[in-house]
Order: structure tokens, then sequence, then C-alpha cells
């Protein structure tokens, strides 16, 4: 029996994550995501209306059709967590596959959201949580197993694949951080156990494979000190307003925010749809708790509502945005713009708890929204973040951890897969060998022996 693993999106950018693995007759799907920067090239994308077919010719998502010549039975969809480049295809492409769609909890209910939003496809697939440290039988020869892991949103696991071939660990994505608050470690004796057993083949990101400077990624905690530091300075007797942006499914950094600010004298306003659809999921399952002193607004109106009451009395409040990256339509630009009802004063305080995502358009946006704000007479605070992807370092700890046999290297561009090829190298492998680069569309076939 052989085992084929399948390069169906993420293998030539960063985004619109999809892998096929297919064991004999069975065949098991990783992720379906979608590719943001297609999105903010496209401006006229409104995905819920539209058909999969023209998402796919627009670079959106995934090109799955290429399934159709897979001899095999898809006998689950499985997800590893919930960011969109993950999840955000699931309600456009799931439908075509009669199988199961298996995530943790958090990620279920944020793929249940996604497909209820889905206005051109009726979705029926079951939808079975799977806790972290679970395992559930999806056919006969395959048992899929969450090892728990860490990321920038909760509840992000490894998905890994006990097969009667050898194990096969699916790594999108990670950072081994021990000091998370709403999440635990990684468990580093399970993937120590698994290595032990013998792993055939790591499906692996390589997010920051090709940057040499960050060896190792920081733990959440370093974060919490940075923006402790920020903010505490900011509200002693400051009368200046204050703004922190950062991503809205980072609950770890949310709930960070608003521990800093629960004994400050201001109300602490989160806004924005994206805002309340990750909080409310994080909020009714118990992942995120936050103060008396914090609400969270998503609707325009209500958002609107918001902004005016921090306009007038700016000291007694402290507004938690999206819009990092300067687009256009998000509420950070609008404020800077003097599109929404707050506006920013001199002497206002923004803190940037998110990076530039690399690429010219994000680079460009971020630009012109912080030109703004500093026209306005903004103080403001670059990257008071920490990445949530692996280092190359840590990198080499997970491969010592898992000596796989083979390494499928994942999510990113040429350069990003050829660089984690060369780490791989420096542990004992062989690009060419035991290391496959693949591009989307390609499959690599091995045996279990």
């Amino acid at each position: 029996m052989t085992v084929e693993v399948i390069a169906i999106g993420g293998y030539e950018e960063v985004g619109k994550n999809m892998t096929a693995v297919k064991v004999g007759e069975d065949v098991i799907i990783f992720d379906m995501g979608i590719h943001l920067d297609r999105i903010s090239i496209h401006e006229d994308t409104d995905i819920d209306r539209m058909h999969s077919l023209d998402l796919i010719e627009r670079g959106v998502i995934p090109d799955d059709t290429l399934m159709k010549d897979v001899d095999g039975k898809v006998k689950g969809i499985v997800f590893s967590h919930g960011h969109l480049d993950h999840i955000g295809a699931v309600a456009k492409l799931a439908h075509r596959y009669d199988a199961p769609i298996i995530g943790t909890p958090y990620t279920t209910a944020l793929i249940e959201k996604q497909i209820k939003g889905e206005r051109k496809f009726k979705v029926n697939n079951p939808i079975r949580p799977l806790n972290p440290g679970s395992k559930i039988k999806l056919s006969k020869d395959i048992t899929l197993e969450f090892v728990q892991s860490t990321h920038s949103i909760p509840q992000a696991v490894f998905p890994v694949l006990h097969t009667s071939e050898g194990i096969i660990v699916y790594a999108l994505d990670f950072k081994f951080d021990n000091h998370q608050k709403v999440s635990p470690p990684p468990d580093y004796n399970r993937l120590r156990e698994l290595g032990r057993k013998g792993v055939l083949a790591l499906i692996v990101e390589t997010t920051n494979a090709i940057n040499y400077t960050e060896t190792r990624t920081y733990s959440e905690k370093v974060a919490r000190i940075i923006l402790e530091d920020l903010m505490k300075r900011a509200f002693k007797g400051q009368k200046e307003g204050m703004i922190v942006t950062t991503f809205s499914s980072h609950i770890e950094r949310i709930q960070t925010i608003a521990d800093i600010a629960k004994d400050s004298n201001r109300e602490i306003l989160f806004l924005g749809r994206s805002m309340e659809r990750f909080c409310g999921i994080a909020q009714n399952l118990g992942i995120l708790k936050l103060p008396q002193n914090a609400y969270v607004y998503g609707s325009p109106k209500a958002v609107n509502k918001a902004l005016m009451k921090a306009e007038d009395d700016r000291d007694q409040y402290l507004l938690v945005t999206t819009g990092h990256q300067g687009e256009p339509d998000a509420l950070l630009p609008r404020i800077a713009s003097a599109r929404t009802p707050f506006n920013v004063k001199k002497g206002d305080n923004v803190i940037f708890s998110a990076p530039i995502i690399p690429n010219p358009t994000n680079a460009a946006n971020r630009h012109i929204l912080e030109s703004k704000l500093k026209a306005n007479g903004a103080r403001i605070y670059a990257n008071a973040h920490v990445s949530g992807h692996a280092g190359r370092e840590d990198h080499r700890d997970f491969l010592r951890m898992l000596r796989p046999k083979h390494i499928i290297p994942a999510h990113g561009e040429l350069e990003m897969l050829v660089a984690y090829g060369e780490l791989a190298e420096e542990e004992g492998y062989r690009i060419g060998n035991n290391v496959h680069i693949l591009r989307n569309a390609q499959a690599q076939v091995f045996n279990g022996d």
C-alpha cells in the first residue's frame, strides 16, 4: 500500500492551504483556506455570493478540481486551526465531498459561522468537534489524533494520521509557547513518542524558515510585557485617546489587552464585525474572559455609537480595532481618514500589536495609514508583537523530536520551501531525496517501508 501526498494549495503562496493524503483507497483532506492577498487585489470579490470556479480562477481559493482524478474515497476534512487561510474556503469546497468536517471546538464553531454566511452553496457535511489530545477512527486503516499545539489562535493542533503505512504529521501552523494564557503548552512528550514510533512524513509550514534573524520565536509572555509597559505608561494621568490594533482572531492577545486595561479608569471597546465574531465564539466556549469594563460591538451602528462616546471623552476609553495592515475599509484606516465619529487628535496613542504581513500591498497600505495618523498628531508605537510561527531553531527542535523519514515543506512561496529544505539538510536530510519540494497540483508518493 502506498501513501500519496497531494499539494492542492499553499505550495506556491502564503495562503489557500489545502493538502490531501491518500492511503490506499482512503483520502484525508487537510484545510481549505483562502488567499487573502487575492481578495485585496480583486476588490469586487464578494466570497459569500461567488461560485467556487470563479474564485479558483481568481486565485482566491485552492483549485481542488484535480481531486476528480484522485482514485479514492474522502474519509474526512480535517482543519488544523481557525485562521481564514485554513478555513476560509470550507463553504465553497466541502460540499463536494461526502465526508465529515473535523476540527477542535473553537475551529468548528468558526467553520459553522463561515458556512452560515454562505449564499451560493448548501453545505450539509456533518461537523465533528475533536478536542486536543483525542483520537477518532476515520477508516479501517486510518486514525486521526489531535496533538496539542500553540499558535496565534486558540485550540490549534497538530493533526496526526496513524495509518497502516506509518504516521503522517500535518504541522500548519505552530509555534512553541509555554506561557500562553488561554492555551496550554504544546504536548512535547507526545511529539517525542510519535518520533519513537516512527513518523513516515511531516508536512510542515515554512513561514519563518527564511527569517535568519528570528531563530526562536518569543513567547506571548514577551508581547504581554511590551503591551503592559506601553499601555500603563499611557494610562498614567494622560487625557489623550488610546487605540490598540491587533488581529481579531488573536484571542490570546485580546485577553492580554483586556487584562492590562481592566484596572484602568477606561472602558475597553472591542470594535468591528470580526472582533465580534472571534471574541463572541471564544467567550461562549469559555476561552476568553473579558472584565466588566469591556464591551464588544460589531454592527456599524453600534460601532459608530461607541466611537461617538469615545470622541467626547477620549480619556475614558480604550479602543481595540482591526485594520493594522491599513486595509482601506477596516476600522483604523477609516478612523485615520476621518470617516468615523472618532477623530485622531494630537497626542493620541496608537499601538500596533501586529506586524506588517510582508507583501507590497500591505506595506503600501500600512505606510499610508501611519502617515495619516502622524499627520493628525498621533504617537505611534509599532510592532508590540511576537510571531505566531516557529523560528528556525524551533523547527530544528521539531525535526529532532519527530525524526520523520520524509519532509514536505508547505505554506509558502518557493524560496520559503527551499529555505526549509536547506535547514533540513543541516539536520542530515537531502532535497530531492527525503525532502520533497512540491508545487500546487503536484504529488509525492512513497512507501511505508
